[in-house]
């Protein structure tokens, strides 16, 4: 099993974090809620690995800020 690469692994971040904001832009809540669950669905595709997927979302969980 592959595990998730917690690495920086994008040339362009702060390029890639424009791109999904302009990707947002113009949409209501409900509407960007919508694109960023394709966007998860279209990326967990794209991994392919069931526990990569999984470490994944333990990481995102753990790593939310405490006023949550």
């Amino acid at each position: 099993m592959a595990s998730l690469n917690r690495n920086r692994n994008i040339a362009d971040a702060d390029d890639v974090y424009a791109s999904l904001i302009a990707a947002h832009e113009g949409l209501s809540d409900e509407e960007s809620a919508a694109l960023n669950a394709r966007l998860i669905l279209t990326l967990f595709n794209h991994i392919g690995d069931a526990g990569v997927i999984e470490e994944a979302l333990a990481v995102a969980r753990l790593s939310r800020p405490a006023e949550w």
